[in-house]
């Protein structure tokens, strides 16, 4: 019923920038949230950022300002733009979000865009 289609990962030399999108596409009602997660290999998935229809945002503590998420919940879309890469940043990066298909509201995910920081 909905599908996160991610974009724009590829590979990066140290201090470079990405930008990722995120397209929510299906039967949507609404779109409540919608945010980054990525997960290392043999690491566990974690939050990167979140955005809310509101405009709240929460980051993870560890990005140091570099990372900024955005929002256009017209295009049912989600932006991270990803600045000053580090090797550390090297993950799969996942588009989650919180979504009501009417009646019902769920948490839904992407396939993954692979981000590799290296020279």
């Amino acid at each position: 019923q909905v599908q996160l289609v991610e974009s724009g990962g590829g590979l990066v030399q140290p201090g470079g920038s990405l930008r990722l999108s995120c397209v929510a596409s299906g039967s949507i009602f609404r779109i409540h949230a919608m945010g980054w997660y990525r997960q290392a290999p043999g690491k566990e998935r974690d939050l990167v950022a979140h955005i809310t229809s509101g405009g709240s945002i929460n980051y993870a503590d560890s990005l140091e300002g570099r990372f900024t998420i955005s929002r256009d919940f017209n295009k049912n879309t989600v932006y991270l733009q990803m600045n000053s890469l580090k090797s550390e940043d090297t993950a799969v990066y996942y588009c989650n979000a919180q979504i009501t298909v009417w009646p019902r509201s769920g948490e839904y995910w992407g396939q993954g865009t692979q981000v590799t920081v290296s020279s």
